[in-house]
């Protein structure tokens, strides 16, 4: 961030006016390696991990393969604020899958314009499941699609941003799976991303950290239940549960700008993950 200070100037000739010293911030203030005190209430080792595994799963407790629990709690912070964001993206994935396999869509044009090639959200919706529908997709499109979630990891990863809800990154006591409002934003913005219409600005902390132990726990069946549809759509019958109700997919998730779209010959960029 740049700070520009300007001081008054007196038009007065005796008056001697001094220039306020501009505050100074340095990259390396925020990227270090190194430990800082840990001054939260957050979960920072074993036993608080193992406190909260009990509240989400007691039956299972604490499962812990790769150690987490044994490391900083900056390391800490950094896992459960993944497994709360992967599991939120994975809740809305769940239900876009679902709803896209069944066909809703928007009514209008997603493109058509200054002599671009008409193409109507039903155009992208025939063109089969929901991986289909994204490789029908022009890379512009799914550009457009990419650059607003780095603008929403960017916003929610920014400590200044963070500072002006008054909280912390959460590697240095934050709260984990806390996304900033857009106050500190130099474009207004009507809504919030996360709750935006404040249904739960006044709820009790006993009721949010109940509410986030659901959330969390929806969001581990959401990630099951994501990738139960990927595998059965490429391997027909993986889930014998799903098999003959999620359609077969022949291209390939690992190549998400492969040119299969409209635009192969205007855009070379799919070029790049098709080899």
């Amino acid at each position: 961030m740049l700070s520009l200070t300007s001081a008054p100037l007196s038009l007065a000739p005796t008056a001697v006016m001094g220039r306020a010293s501009a505050p100074k911030m340095s990259f390396a203030d925020e990227f270090t390696f190194d430990s800082k005190p840990w001054s939260s209430s957050e979960i920072k080792d074993k036993a608080g991990l193992e406190a909260l595994a009990k509240k989400l799963n007691p039956t299972v407790g604490l499962w812990d393969p790769l150690g987490i629990a044994e490391t900083s709690p900056e390391t800490i912070g950094w896992f459960r604020h993944a497994e709360i964001k992967h599991g939120r993206v994975a809740m809305a994935a769940f239900v876009g899958y679902c709803v896209q396999s069944n066909g809703i869509h928007f009514p209008w044009n997603i493109q058509g314009w200054q002599g671009t090639p008409v193409v109507s959200f039903a155009d992208i919706a025939a063109a089969g499941g929901p991986a289909d529908q994204w490789d029908a997709l022009s890379t512009p499109a799914k550009l457009q699609i990419l650059g607003v979630i780095g603008f929403l990891e960017m916003w929610s990863e920014t400590s200044v941003v963070l500072k002006a809800d008054g909280q912390e990154h959460y590697v240095r006591g934050g709260k984990p799976g806390y996304f900033p409002t857009f106050s500190a934003n130099v474009h207004p913005m009507p809504l919030n991303l996360f709750d935006p219409f404040k249904w739960s600005k006044n709820a009790s902390p006993e009721k949010k950290a109940k509410g986030l132990v659901t959330e969390t726990n929806n969001g581990r069946l959401a990630m099951l239940g994501l990738f139960g549809f990927l595998s059965e759509s490429k391997i027909p019958g993986s889930v014998p549960a799903l098999s003959g109700i999620i359609p077969s997919y022949d291209g390939d998730y690992m190549q998400p700008f492969l040119p299969t779209g409209p635009d192969t010959s205007l855009w070379t960029i799919g070029n790049l993950w098709a080899n």
